[in-house]
């Protein structure tokens, strides 16, 4: 049991599938302190400034405020902070818009890559059989098509 695990996470290593994983987790990292940055310095303040100068992130909605006696809290304040959830909705259309432009990017090269009529990118191996096959096949039916439209 423990050798046929440790040969399939071999196996699960040497396919690239790990490398793979821990790639996307340090350029995800790297692009969640890009996307904090570009929220909360470039496009919260102009929203800010558009609401005379509201800090968004402290926004909330009180449902009973703190009560203070002799400058102890005795009762905490409960509030509903609206402000934090706005900023992580910004986010997220920041990211999910960018995940989209580079899928659609990616999506477009690959498309390219794929086309064996295109000279301009080299075409995977894989690709270039497979249209080879479909060719010959395409001419082994236009040559049966042709021999048994004869004998009819």
């Amino acid at each position: 049991m423990k050798i046929k695990l440790l040969k399939d996470f071999k196996e699960f290593a040497v396919k690239g599938n790990m490398i793979d994983i821990a790639i996307g987790v340090i350029i995800g990292t790297a692009f969640n302190k890009v996307v904090n940055v570009l929220v909360k310095e470039v496009l919260m303040p102009p929203l800010s400034f558009m609401t005379d100068g509201t800090n968004w992130e402290n926004r909330k909605i009180i449902l009973r405020e703190a009560i203070v006696n002799e400058g102890k809290t005795k009762v905490e304040e409960i509030a509903i902070g609206y402000g934090k959830l706005l900023e992580a909705g910004i986010d997220f259309l920041v990211i999910s818009f960018t995940v989209f432009i580079v899928i659609k990017l990616m999506n477009s090269l690959k498309k390219e890559a794929e086309d064996p009529k295109n000279s301009k990118v080299v075409t995977p191996k894989n690709i270039e059989l497979m249209n080879k096959t479909n060719e010959l096949l395409e001419k082994q039916n236009a040559f049966l098509m042709k021999v048994l439209g004869e004998k009819n």
